[in-house]
C-alpha cells in the first residue's frame, strides 16, 4: 500500500489541526493504521494505532484526552485529529500501514509497520 499524509502547517499552541492519510490499494479495511512522529533531533516515536475494524484504538501517554484517531474506510483514509496542541507537538508525522492485525503488545512498534507515508511538519509556535 502507498500512503499520502498531508494537514500539516504552522499553528498557535492551544489551536488544532487535523492530519490524513490517504492510502492506495482495495484492501486498505484489512490493515492496522497508525501515526508515528519525529521531533529534529530526537527519535520516531508512536502517537497512535486504530485496527482494521475502527473499533480499537490506542494512543501514547503524550496525547492521550488530546488526539484522537479515525479511519473512514471507504475512503481509504485515516485521520489524526489534535487538539490542544502544544510546542512539544512540533514534529514530523508519518502515517504508517500493516497489512495484518498486531497485538495489542506491538501496536507501538514502528518495526512492525511496512507501509510508510511521506510525512507531514507539524510546528506549534508559543
Amino acid at each position: 500500500v502507498q500512503l499520502q499524509a498531508s494537514g500539516g502547517g504552522l499553528v498557535q499552541a492551544g489551536s488544532s489541526l487535523t492530519l490524513s492519510c490517504a492510502a492506495s490499494g482495495r484492501t486498505f479495511s484489512m490493515y492496522t493504521m497508525a501515526w508515528f512522529r519525529q521531533a529534529p533531533g530526537k527519535e520516531r516515536e508512536f502517537v497512535a494505532a486504530i485496527r482494521q475494524s475502527a473499533g480499537n484504538t490506542f494512543y501514547a501517554d503524550s496525547v492521550k484526552g488530546r488526539f484522537t484517531i479515525s479511519r473512514d474506510n471507504a475512503k481509504n483514509t485515516v485521520y489524526l485529529q489534535m487538539s490542544s496542541l502544544k510546542p512539544e507537538d512540533t514534529a514530523t508525522y508519518y502515517c504508517a500501514a500493516n497489512p495484518n492485525r498486531i497485538a495489542n503488545s506491538g501496536v507501538h512498534l514502528s518495526r512492525l509497520y511496512g507501509s510508510w507515508g511521506q510525512g507531514t511538519l507539524v510546528t506549534v509556535s508559543s
